[in-house]
């Protein structure tokens, strides 16, 4: 990392957000004996502080370099292609995200009620959006919309109706008590079993080098946010003694093998194999060449292992990786025989787990027991969820699609060979190819023969994993170079076949196949910026149950790009949680949602509860919280902007939000800009410690409890006060730091003027 610094009277500030970079930094400034502060004064010298700024830039006249942790860190040696996505505006909504009215809720102190919309109502003279919730006996509870939190939607392992629970009864109490007591023996065990994962020990890696460094502006394209952080996270996880367990989840083509190969790449540099494990031998094929391209200047050896390598390649990769000749091993689970024998294991990548079997998933856990383990999907299964959302396992999000990324349009309908007529003629006119997944060998010649009899003008080849290895190889090569518009396959194209020019999928019986497996199969088209299509068919409603009907109404409902992991949650709804450690839970999951379950679960491990004390003290309403529906027409989309509201932090946030909302929805009225103002001021008055606010008619008294007055930072009180361009007076009285705001004469509304103030002296 050269810094290349000038020489003092210069202040130069390293602006550093990122906690894993600004160590990075101070390790370095440190190892070159180089002075630096973390508090910004006026006189030259180094600072490294964490802030952010559009940018690095260099004032000499103010004698000021202002260096970004982006340019010191993230610089690239060719130009690279930067992401930018229209889908990726507007954040989902993690716990209420798809509610629609008459969905069923769990309240966590009332329980279970149906959802029947957004409801207005006036308090203390100010507008309030409610969620109107209807229990038994028709009782509505409204649940205002900072308590968001406390309400989850409801789903059962079969997707059976409840019952309605009753307000103001101890029922729900009792039930909740219940399930409780249900899951105390499972909460030991998984206590046990955390216990056990961070006493273990592994192997610390060393921070990076410059050869990582290298090795990663390799990457042709400036990761997206998510990425980063699941690069960083995964690092991190690396550099400790105890064995990494992290679970990156993110759709087909968001990025997650760049995570992969740079944390292989880490291994490697610290003498350590890798085993990259998948589920088919085309991934493999198509993983080996990705890695082989990437390591092979650095002299890393890559191999290759599947039953289409030939028997005297095996054996001699084999004889390699017992010696430590190979340092990274891809391949399938050929991989988890017992001859497979490695010198120094340091990572093991698991890519798609849920196409495992159970014998291979035991395996895989033995080998894990001290090997820091990286598990890759878009739609892990349910156990794995359940594992990463508890702290068992950790998780990184991956939700940022690719540059002009299209949802795939999805439609499930009943076979008829006119429509697969028209589906795969239209794609060849734009110059495209077609998947057509078949999945049984015995009758996929057949297929074959209808196709070129309805679309003489296709040429159309099959494959399937029983064709002998040559052949197929030779298949999927002659697809990729356009030799044949539609292919006939099994599900072997689920994974890792990445085709940018096919952009229509035809499934022959949908119903026949996973929710999750659908998913992928789907993921396969779509990967560029032409929008693609998939037809989910199947042979006639009559002969379709209840639980295949389901899932082709999900996968229909999840085209949103990043839907993998709703697609995962839907699974666990539809085919349960199943059991976490080998105890059928589904009796009580029902009796209270799978999402309060593992909610209830989550505080059986970890000890923390949603359960509040009741407050004393009055939530005193400075401004209306209200989203107009005239303004903001769906209700999905206002509980988005009431949830967007809750999360805002600075200042900034507030302007980054009004900019989205207006480029949205047009220009904001005042009474939601002031919402916005009045939830950041209500958050800045809990971090400074406020004990009341005093409204009167030309003041605003905030009073500091006594804790609070006795931290203060005296000295930056009364300087940001004088240098503050509105009048604040400062009080003292009977151990209470008061600071007043004179409104008399003020323009500008007072929660503004307060949030300026405030944020300036608790960020400035």
């Amino acid at each position: 990392m050269d810094i290349g610094m000038p020489s003092i009277p210069f202040r130069i500030i390293f602006a550093m957000p990122t906690e894993y970079f600004r160590k990075r930094l101070i390790d370095h400034l440190e190892q070159e004996h180089i002075p630096y502060r973390l508090e910004l004064s006026e006189d030259p010298g180094t600072y490294v502080l964490d802030t952010s700024y559009q940018g690095s830039f260099r004032a000499t006249g103010d004698r000021l370099w202002v260096i970004d942790e982006t340019d010191l860190f993230l610089a690239k040696t060719r130009k690279a292609i930067r992401y930018r996505s229209v889908l990726n505006q507007s954040k989902k909504i993690r716990r209420v995200e798809d509610l629609s009215v008459g969905d069923y809720v769990v309240h966590y102190d009332y329980g279970i009620g149906q959802y029947v919309g957004l409801k207005t109502m006036e308090l203390s003279q100010e507008k309030r959006d409610y969620l109107h919730i209807i229990y038994a006996g028709e009782e509505a509870l409204y649940v205002p919309m900072d308590q968001i939190d406390l309400v989850l939607k409801y789903s059962s392992h079969d997707g059976m109706t409840p019952r309605l629970s009753k307000l103001g009864g101890k029922q729900w109490s009792k039930t909740k008590a219940n399930v409780r007591k249900r899951i105390k023996d499972l909460s030991d065990r998984l206590i046990k079993l955390y216990a056990t994962r961070q006493q273990s020990e592994g192997f610390a890696f060393q921070k990076d080098d410059t050869m990582q460094e290298a090795f990663e502006r390799d990457f042709p394209y400036l990761p997206t946010k998510d990425q980063e952080k699941a690069i960083i996270n995964t690092k991190y996880d690396m550099e400790q003694a105890k064995p990494m367990d992290r679970l990156i989840c993110g759709d087909v083509g968001f990025g997650k093998t760049e995570v992969a190969l740079r944390a292989s790449f880490k291994a490697v540099l610290n003498a350590k194999q890798v085993l990259y494990l998948v589920p088919t031998t085309v991934l493999a094929r198509q993983h080996y060449y990705t890695f082989k391209d990437r390591f092979e200047k650095y002299g890393a050896n890559v191999a290759l292992l599947s039953r289409f390598v030939k028997k005297k390649q095996q054996t001699d990769t084999l004889k390699k990786l017992a010696k430590g000749y190979v340092d990274v091993v891809i391949g399938t689970h050929r991989l988890l025989s017992s001859d497979v024998k490695f010198k120094d294991l340091g990572l093991l990548i698991v890519d798609e787990e849920q196409r495992f079997g159970v014998e291979h998933k035991e395996k895989i856990r033995e080998i894990k027991a001290n090997v820091d383990t990286l598990t890759l999907s878009a739609t892990p299964i349910p156990r794995t969820l359940q594992m990463s959302m508890m702290g068992l396992k950790d998780l990184s999000m991956i939700e940022t699609p690719p540059l002009n990324r299209y949802p795939v349009q999805t439609y499930v309908v009943e076979r008829n060979e006119a429509l697969i007529k028209e589906a795969i003629t239209r794609e060849l006119a734009r110059g495209g190819q077609v998947f057509y997944l078949f999945n049984r060998i015995k009758g996929i010649e057949g297929i074959v023969h209808r196709l070129n009899r309805l679309v003489p003008e296709a040429r159309v080849a099959h494959a399937h994993g029983k064709m002998q290895r040559d052949e197929l190889e030779n298949v999927i090569s002659d697809f990729i170079e356009h030799g044949y518009d539609v292919l006939v396959s099994t599900t072997i194209i689920e994974t890792g076949v990445d085709i940018p020019n096919t952009n229509t999928l035809i499934v022959h019986d949908a119903d026949q196949l996973g929710l999750s497996q659908l998913y992928q199969i789907r993921g396969r088209v779509g990967r560029t910026d032409r929008i693609a299509y998939a037809y989910l068919f199947y042979s006639g409603e009559g002969l379709i149950n209840d639980e295949a009907r389901k899932r082709l109404n999900a996968i229909q409902d999840f085209t949103a790009l990043g839907s993998g992991f709703k697609i995962a949650m839907r699974d666990l709804s539809i085919r349960g949680a199943g059991d976490l450690l080998g105890q059928e839970q589904s009796g009580f999951i029902d009796s209270v949602g799978i999402e309060l379950y593992m909610k209830l679960l989550e505080e059986a491990v970890t000890g923390e509860t949603l359960e509040r004390p009741k407050k004393e003290d009055i939530d005193h309403v400075y401004a209306p919280r209200h989203v107009d529906p005239n303004y903001v027409e769906k209700d999905s989309v206002r509980i988005e902007v009431h949830k967007r509201i809750s999360a805002l932090n600075r200042l900034n946030d507030v302007e980054e939000l009004k900019s989205e909302l207006t480029d949205r929805f047009g220009d904001l009225d005042a009474d939601l800009l002031l919402y916005m103002y009045e939830k950041l001021f209500k958050k800045f008055s809990a971090k400074l410690g406020v004990q009341k606010t005093i409204k009167e008619q030309n003041q605003v008294k905030l009073v500091l409890s006594l804790e609070a007055s006795e931290r203060v930072d005296g000295q930056k009180l009364f300087e940001k006060v004088n240098a503050f361009d509105a009048r604040i007076r400062l009080g003292y009285l009977k151990g209470h730091v008061e600071i007043t705001l004179v409104t008399r004469n003020q323009v500008q509304h007072w929660l503004y003027v307060m949030d300026r103030f405030l944020d300036d002296y608790l960020y400035g």
